[in-house]
C-alpha cells in the first residue's frame, strides 16, 4: 500500500508559549494580624476579583461581570453547581488549583460550564461525575468564542471538554488531566474525552489521557491540530477506540507524545486516523513524529499507528514503535 511521505528533519512542536494566557496560579493576598483572621466571616465561594464581591453562586458572579470582563477566584470546595456564561470574557481560577470541585450538576442538561461569551479561561478546576440523558455531558460544553485550559482535571463523566461547530473557535488545553470519561451506551454515537466540532485550531499540550470507558480519548474536527508533550495511557481502558481521531482531516503536528494500547478495546485497528469520516479539511503536511507508541505489557495483536483516509501527503517521521505496530496504513 502507498505510504506516507518520510520527513525526518522536521522540527517537533516547541513546548507551549502561549500569548494571553493570563491565569493565575494563586491570589495575592495582603498580610491581616491573627485577630482580624479570628473575627473574619468565611471566605465567599466565589468571588469576582476586579470588584472584591463574593457570592455564594456561580452563576451570580458570572452575571455580575455580564458582557464585560472579569476573573472569578474559586474558593476551595466542592460545588454541586453550575453556570451557563453568554456574553463577556471570563477567567475560572481556582484560588488553589485543585480544590475547587464541581460535581454531578450539568446547566441545561449539557455541561457544569456552558460557554458561549466572548471566551474563557479555566485554571486549576476539578470536574466530575457530570451525567446527563442524552450521554453527552461535560465537564465544560465550549458553544461560541476561545477557551484556554490548564492545570484542570476532568474525570468519571460522559465527556471531558465537547464544543460546537465555529471555524472561528481556539481550544487550548494545556497541563491538564483526562481520566475515566467516554461512552458509547448513547443511540447517537459515542462520547469522548475532548470532542471538537467544527472549530479552527485545537492544542493540547503536557496533558494526560487514562483510564477510558469508551470513544476516543481526542476526537476533533478542527482544520488544525496540535498535540505535543501528552501522554495516552490506555492500559486500564475499557471498550475504548482511537487515542487521537482527526475525524475530518486536519493539519498540524502531532509530536513528542507516548502511547499505550490496551487490552480491552471496542477497536483498536489504529492508534492515530486521518480522515476516516471524509475529507473534509486538507491534510497535506501533517507532521506525526517524535513519539513513543506501543501495546501494554502483555497485549499481543497486529496493529497501526496511523491510519490515513485522506489521500494527501502526510508526513511521517521518526517515531519509536514498539511489537505488533506497523508505521502507517492507506485505507
Amino acid at each position: 500500500m502507498p505510504v506516507g511521505m518520510e520527513h525526518t528533519v522536521r522540527k517537533p512542536l516547541a513546548r507551549p508559549s502561549i500569548p494571553g494566557f493570563a491565569v493565575l496560579g494563586a491570589l495575592a493576598i495582603a498580610a491581616i494580624p491573627a485577630s482580624a483572621l479570628m473575627a473574619q466571616a468565611p471566605a465567599p465561594a466565589f468571588t469576582v476579583m476586579e470588584t472584591g464581591q463574593g457570592y455564594s453562586n456561580l452563576q451570580d458572579a458570572v452575571d455580575a461581570i455580564g458582557a464585560g470582563q472579569g476573573r472569578i477566584a474559586i474558593a476551595p470546595g466542592r460545588y454541586a453547581q453550575c453556570a451557563v456564561q453568554t456574553e463577556g470574557r471570563i477567567a475560572y481560577l481556582a484560588a488553589e488549583p485543585g480544590t475547587a470541585v464541581f460535581d454531578g450538576v450539568a446547566c441545561e442538561g449539557k455541561a457544569a460550564l456552558v460557554l458561549r461569551g466572548q471566551g474563557a479561561e479555566v485554571s486549576g478546576v476539578i470536574f466530575q461525575n457530570i451525567r446527563v440523558s442524552d450521554y453527552n455531558g461535560a465537564g465544560i460544553r465550549l458553544e461560541e468564542g476561545d477557551l484556554m485550559v490548564a492545570e484542570s482535571w476532568f474525570r468519571d463523566s460522559q465527556q471531558g471538554i465537547l464544543t460546537a461547530h465555529d471555524n472561528s473557535t481556539r481550544l487550548v488545553v494545556d497541563r491538564s488531566t483526562f481520566t475515566r470519561l467516554g461512552t458509547c451506551e448513547g443511540g447517537g454515537g459515542c462520547a469522548h474525552s475532548i470532542y471538537t466540532g467544527e472549530i479552527g485550531h485545537l492544542r493540547v499540550t503536557r496533558s494526560r489521557f487514562e483510564e477510558g470507558r469508551g470513544g476516543h480519548y481526542v476526537k476533533s474536527r478542527a482544520a488544525r491540530v496540535d498535540v505535543a508533550s501528552s501522554s495516552f495511557d490506555d492500559v486500564r481502558g475499557r471498550g475504548t477506540n482511537y487515542m487521537i481521531d482527526l475525524s475530518d482531516g486536519a493539519t498540524g503536528q502531532i509530536s513528542n507524545n507516548w502511547f499505550v494500547q490496551g487490552q480491552d478495546k471496542e477497536n483498536y485497528s489504529a492508534f492515530i486516523t486521518v480522515a476516516p469520516e471524509g475529507r473534509v479539511n486538507p491534510s497535506d503536511g501533517l507532521a506525526i513524529l517524535g513519539n513513543d507508541a506501543r501495546l501494554a505489557p502483555g497485549v499481543s495483536r497486529n496493529t497501526v499507528f496511523v491510519a490515513d483516509w485522506s489521500g494527501d501527503n502526510i508526513d511521517i517521521g521518526e517515531n519509536s514503535l514498539g511489537t505488533g505496530l506497523a508505521r502507517y496504513e492507506r485505507r
